[in-house]
């Protein structure tokens, strides 16, 4: 745990902190951002040329260049280089979803229902990330998410 000078922790900020957007950093972001605006069916809004960002209902992706690396800390982050995270969208139906990207999209795990309730579909994006599209099924899930 990181103390804040003096010795204080402060577990209740007086600024909550608010998830703001995932970032990827990318080889090439034009065919990154084309790729983000067939999945998500939202198109990107371009703050500058090394920079865009999509907006959906539940979650902002921002896609940078490389270029972009450099503005915070030159080889901080690589394009391509990420096997831990997978980014996970909710939809109403994993299985049209599917048929919608099926040929355009490099399929991981075709749809199947896990464990926890969940019916998923995975791929990757250009760069090698994994992309979750995923719908609650069972009655749990659907409580859990809300969907009931």
């Amino acid at each position: 745990m990181i103390v804040p000078k003096g010795g204080e922790h402060n577990l209740h900020r007086n600024l909550p902190m608010t998830f703001a957007s995932i970032r990827l950093i990318a080889a090439d972001i034009t065919t990154m951002v084309a790729f983000y605006e067939l999945v998500t069916g939202h198109s990107a809004e371009w703050l500058a040329p090394q920079f865009a960002e999509i907006v959906t209902s539940g979650a902002r992706i921002a896609i940078g260049s490389t270029e972009t690396v450099a503005l915070f800390m030159e080889g901080s982050a690589e394009p391509g280089a990420n096997r831990t995270a997978i980014l996970e969208f909710r939809v109403e139906d994993v299985d049209a979803e599917f048929t919608r990207l099926k040929g355009k999209v490099d399929i991981v795990i075709e749809p199947k229902t896990l464990p926890w309730g969940n019916r998923t579909l995975q791929f990757r994006d250009p760069e090698g990330t994994i992309i979750s599209l995923f719908t609650p099924v069972t009655e749990a899930a659907r409580v859990r998410f809300g969907s009931l």
